[in-house]
């Protein structure tokens, strides 16, 4: 065949020092497939990092897939980059890379930085484009109003394959414009501040739930092509809703076509097995210490935030990152150089990627699943911390469900499971997250965690709702959790939403819809949220009668907030203790009969002058059984 590469190149030197460096983020502008005029001919210019390669030739449906009519040219300065220009080439072409090794082994890879992918089990890449007319400006203008600490943050955390499936086929998926017509208006009624999408990078496995993603840079092409993705951001921003996407710069899979073993050595991977291989995922995880590979995987997170104008990141997997012993057992794994288990390289990783992501897209914010107790996770990196915005509050998350699946019978025996978290809930900035990791793999529904009967379960979660949206830090739930979806999360299937037309899950979803505009209009509940002043004990230790009472305080403390949980399917009139000259009204009931409760009117009986909880004054007041009971302060009485 006629070899018709043209030599080309997009980089500068500039380019190729970062590069190095790990320092270049905007390395999807250089690497890939870019169409072009070169010489008045159109065409494509293909690049891919292969420094260990013998050969590396473009192959496709134009060519036949014939390694030998399209090579590319290696870069003279041992920089590992094989480049040129293809004329006659378009939007839509089919390619791979294949590239001959040293042992003379032909591999066939997709592009790692290819903007779309075909599904399995050809999994080639597309020629394509990010090119799309946004008209998000005023959303892009003004959403560090809605990211910044002191906002309401209400996380509605999506599967894109299994939130909704097609109405006329069950098996079918919505396509990205068909999510936009249905989730916008949801969203929009539920009151959620922010979308959290699972993975919408390319994934070969739909078990995976996109977890073990083969093309970073690809938008899932099982819902849509690019811009059909960026129609559903841009869509969700005109409608005043931020989108959070997951991000896994953890680990990859190892098929055949993607980054694992890609020039024939251990590249993108680390090639000691006990840094390189994750045994419990069967999976590769990134070599942090070459510098290409974090200049591979920072202008990855850019990318997102820059071409689909991603309002965030929630980066998976993090504990498995900073700990070298994570998921190893003694033996398969080795100190870092001062003895100890922490993953420097990866610590540094993430410092550096949390310092690019605020320095570029300083209105985003970055979000970190990390289940351990690792110090500053939040804190600037220039005071020695890893930089994330926020990180996900596992340890609360943890200790709330191991109370409420308890008997309320038993509940006194483990009152200080919902305290404990007031010892630790400032260390950080934190996201409380009920998501997809609670309802999957035999750990039942929300509603099923709850004891008791139908009745119990159901106020029993609109307890526990209660408590999350009052508690200090941004919130998170997962599809499904906010009606009582009876069956754990099927990936597979779309959620049960004909469980609306019975009035206890119907009653449920009214709730949460009634949380989230609580906490979105109430400034006490999130202006201080990550300040020790925004939050105080009034009753933490009444074990017996399993109540706890707190305020919730805005910024300048004029605005309070009571919350009043009486976990007990009893009944009873209880005294608090309040400030001298303050009164108060219900504000809200979660045994309210429009949300599926019993109807017992939370009502203030009686307003005492003597002293009580350590306050000047008292209330009477009546408590609904299992309920969550939000009061708001009034005006004191001098100023009426």
């Amino acid at each position: 065949m006629k070899q018709d590469v043209q030599p080309y190149s997009l980089f500068t030197e500039d380019d190729l020092y970062l590069f190095r460096e790990g320092k270049h983020y905007r390395l999807y502008e250089k690497f890939g497939s870019h169409t072009l005029n070169h010489d008045g001919k159109d065409g494509v210019y293909f690049a891919v990092w292969a420094p260990h390669a013998k050969e590396v030739s473009v192959i496709g449906d134009f060519n036949g897939w014939h390694s030998e009519a399209h090579k590319l040219y290696p870069r003279w300065d041992q920089s590992g980059i094989w480049e040129g220009f293809i004329s006659g080439l378009s939007w839509g072409t089919l390619y791979k890379y294949a590239i001959r090794t040293t042992d003379g082994i032909l591999l066939e890879k997709s592009d790692p930085y290819g903007l779309s992918w075909e599904q399995n089990p050809q999994a080639a890449s597309l020629v394509s484009t990010n090119w799309y007319e946004w008209t998000d400006e005023e959303w892009m203008l003004n959403r560090w109003k809605n990211n910044r600490l002191e906002a309401p943050i209400s996380v509605y955390e999506l599967h894109l394959g299994s939130w909704m499936r097609g109405t006329d086929d069950p098996e079918r998926f919505f396509n990205y414009r068909e999510i936009a017509e249905r989730l916008i208006p949801y969203v929009l009624e539920m009151g959620f501040t922010h979308v959290e999408f699972m993975p919408v990078m390319e994934y070969p496995y739909d078990p995976s739930w996109g977890y073990q993603i083969t093309g970073f840079y690809a938008a899932n092409s099982r819902f849509g092509s690019p811009q059909d993705l960026m129609f559903l951001i841009n869509e969700l921003h005109v409608h005043g809703i931020g989108v959070i996407l997951d991000w896994v710069p953890s680990h990859f899979p190892g098929d055949a076509n993607g980054l694992h073993y890609f020039d024939g050595t251990f590249l993108y991977e680390h090639e000691d097995p006990r840094k390189g291989y994750h045994p419990q995922w069967n999976s590769h995880l990134f070599n942090y210490g070459r510098n290409e590979v974090k200049s591979f995987l920072i202008s990855n997170a850019l990318f997102w935030l820059d071409r689909y104008h991603a309002d965030g990141l929630r980066v998976d997997a993090v504990t498995s990152m900073l700990y070298l012993d994570y998921a190893r057992e003694e033996g398969q794994w080795e100190p870092n150089v001062f003895g100890g288990n922490v993953n420097l390289e990866a610590k540094a990783f993430l410092q550096d990627f949390n310092t690019a992501v605020y320095r570029y897209y300083p209105d985003t914010m970055t979000i970190a699943e990390e289940s351990s107790d690792f110090p500053m996770l939040t804190k600037p990196v220039h005071h020695g911390g890893v930089g994330f915005g926020m990180k996900w509050m596992m340890g609360w998350m943890h200790d709330t469900l191991k109370y409420f699946k308890e008997d309320p019978i038993h509940r006194k025996y483990h009152h200080h499971k919902i305290t404990f978290a007031s010892m630790y809930m400032y260390n950080e900035n934190y996201m409380m997250p009920l998501s997809h990791d609670e309802v999957v793999h035999g750990k039942s529904s929300m509603i099923y965690k709850m004891p008791g009967d139908e009745w119990q379960k159901f106020a029993n979660l609109r307890a526990l709702y209660t408590y999350m949206f009052t508690h200090p830090g941004a919130k998170l739930l997962f599809m499904g959790n906010e009606f009582g979806q009876t069956n754990e999360w099927r990936f597979g299937a779309s959620l049960d939403w004909h469980l609306l037309q019975y009035p206890v899950h119907e009653g449920l979803r009214r709730y949460v819809k009634a949380l989230n505009a609580l906490y979105r209009t109430e400034t006490s509940l999130h202006e201080s949220q990550f300040k020790p002043e925004g939050f105080e004990w009034v009753e933490a230790n009444d074990d017996n009668n399993s109540v706890y009472v707190y305020l919730r305080k805005n910024k300048t403390q004029e605005e309070v907030i009571m919350v009043v949980l009486n976990l007990t399917p009893r009944v009873f009139d209880y005294k608090i203790g309040v400030d001298e000259g303050t009164r108060w009204e219900v504000i809200l009931n979660s045994d309210d009969t429009l949300y599926g409760g019993s109807g017992v009117k939370a009502k203030i009986l009686d307003e005492e002058d003597h002293p009580w909880m350590f306050r000047p004054n008292a209330l009477v007041l009546r408590l609904p059984p299992l309920a969550g009971v939000v009061l708001k302060r009034k005006m004191d009485r001098s100023a009426e």
